[in-house]
């Protein structure tokens, strides 16, 4: 049995469809399911439960609310992959959660891998930092899996709004200066368990393969949709945003692909999926 928290969100309900496919029996929490900070309920939900494995897909997101949030940031993205991690080892069961790319700076400008050290620069960073520490800390056979630019048909992302965006105005400015890959969360789901299953605890990179800036991955949706705008590029201090983000922080998934034995799949290919399953319906 597994254990599935944050199980509404975009990864969390592709974990759902997976396992519905394969045949895997699942609890799927949200929050009021389950307060994933506070480590007593996590005992008492686990009690006369045959819990082999907890992912949690459970996390703090808002990256610039975060900088006025920062105990509720590290709550959820420290404090609770802790707890999890600390109850899977009283249970014996494997122990999977997600960090971001936003752990590192940006520096380096080649993809980077899990040999590179982390330097986050916001309260949300350091809080995914630290989350990862505390897992490792606390349990050997846990796996965490480092993402970015995650879309999915659960909940709101960048790939939703420039739809939206674009039905609403005429010109649209994204950034150049933010450069990562976008990654499916059907992709993300499918590879982890993969992974999960290899039993090849640590960390790991998982993100679709190329690299974009927010202005390209844009250009791509509004191309697909046929949209007659202008598209502007600008940089990221326009917008005066709270929290600092690196200019370039693509992941490299070549460790995670060797044992998976497959590659990502091209981040271009992830979106044009992306509208078929809209287009059939699934939204």
């Amino acid at each position: 049995m597994i254990l599935l928290t944050g199980g509404k969100g975009q990864l969390g309900s592709e974990f759902q469809k997976l396992f519905k496919r394969v045949g895997i029996e699942y609890i799927a929490t949200g929050h009021r399911e389950l307060d994933i900070t506070d480590i007593d309920a996590v005992k008492n939900f686990l009690k006369e439960k045959n819990i082999d494995i907890i992912i949690n897909c459970a996390a703090y997101n808002y990256v610039d609310r975060a900088e006025k949030e920062p105990e509720k940031c590290f709550a959820v993205n420290s404090l609770a992959p802790k707890n999890l991690a600390l109850e899977s080892k009283k249970i014996g069961a494997v122990f999977v959660t997600y960090s971001s790319d936003f752990v590192f700076d940006g520096g380096k400008k080649k993809p980077y891998t899990e040999s590179d050290i982390p330097n986050p620069m916001s309260v949300y960073s350091k809080s995914k930092v630290e989350g990862e520490k505390c897992v490792f800390a606390a349990y050997d056979k846990s796996f965490v899996i480092r993402t970015s630019w995650v879309f999915g048909m659960g909940n709101n992302n960048f790939v939703k709004n420039v739809i939206k965006w674009s039905k609403a105005r005429e010109k649209l400015e994204l950034v150049e200066d933010q450069v990562s890959s976008p990654t499916y969360a059907k992709d993300l789901a499918e590879y982890s368990w993969e992974l999960i299953n290899s039993d090849k605890y640590g960390l790991y990179h998982l993100s679709n393969a190329g690299v974009a800036s927010k202005y390209e991955e844009g250009k791509y949706i509004l191309e697909k949709i046929g949209w007659k705008g202008e598209l502007v590029k600008v940089n990221t201090s326009k917008f005066n945003l709270p929290a600092r983000r690196a200019e370039y922080s693509k992941l490299s998934s070549q460790k995670a692909e060797k044992i998976i034995g497959k590659k990502m799949p091209h981040w271009k290919n992830a979106i044009d999926r992306f509208f078929k399953e809209m287009e059939e319906g699934n939204l």
